[in-house]
């Protein structure tokens, strides 16, 4: 006993992507981690670009940095009775150590040390 075959489904047209005429621009793959380091830093370049949005009436860069922020977010530090706490503010950057030139050469880590105050009552 014979099992009818069915007749193959019709064959969809293939759309090739291999020859595209015009070459894709390439994007800038490291704009957004750089904005991203910029802004966490609250360096010069977020500064500039803060003030250019201002001056643009734009609202979508944040006003405070992300170390500004995560100081505001965690003080302060109380303990259980509430009868002492810890407060950080004036967070900044002190110059690296060695240049990069000297971290490449001598594989050391290229850092800056970060200093903050921080308040005990």
């Amino acid at each position: 006993m014979r099992t009818p075959v069915s007749p193959a489904p019709p064959i969809s047209p293939r759309v090739s992507f291999a020859k595209i005429r015009e070459p894709l621009e390439v994007p800038n793959l490291l704009a957004l981690q750089t904005a991203s380091f910029d802004t966490l830093l609250g360096n010069e370049r977020w500064q500039a670009r803060v003030e250019a949005a201002q001056e643009a009436g734009e609202t979508d860069i944040p006003m405070t940095s992300g170390l500004e922020e995560i100081f505001e977010e965690i003080s302060p530090i109380e303990d259980f009775s509430q009868t002492m706490s810890l407060s950080f503010r004036d967070h900044r950057f002190e110059p690296p150590k060695y240049t990069v030139e000297q971290c490449r050469d001598k594989d050391f880590t290229y850092s800056a040390p970060l200093f903050v105050t921080a308040e005990f009552m």
